[in-house]
């Protein structure tokens, strides 16, 4: 994984280990790759590494955005517009839901 990490970032295996271990924090560069690599926001990767103060975790949702969740699990599977088929779906149904709660 370090290595595959370090391919993926233009950086050496020994920059990975020592990020990993502590002994050295990624540059602002970077940090800039790890955050489009991950889909991490960079404000979260700078405050992670050191750069920033720490960023208060926000309460994360119980259900992600549908868009983010297909694209990381079913990245090759789906594409945009069965994606945007199926993010239609959901509205209708939470639509429906809301209309049927209105009526008691």
């Amino acid at each position: 994984m370090p290595s595959q990490l370090a391919a993926d970032l233009g950086v050496s295996h020994a920059t990975v280990h020592r990020w990993l271990t502590g002994k050295d924090v990624p540059s602002i560069r970077s940090c800039q790759r790890l955050a489009e690599y991950s889909r991490v926001p960079l404000q979260k990767v700078l405050s992670v590494v050191g750069y920033l103060p720490k960023v208060a975790e926000a309460e994360t949702p119980e259900w992600p955005e549908f868009r983010d969740y297909a694209r990381r699990k079913y990245p090759d599977e789906l594409d945009e517009d069965l994606i945007s088929m199926i993010e239609d779906l959901i509205e209708r149904r939470r639509r429906r839901k809301y209309d049927w709660g209105k009526d008691s």
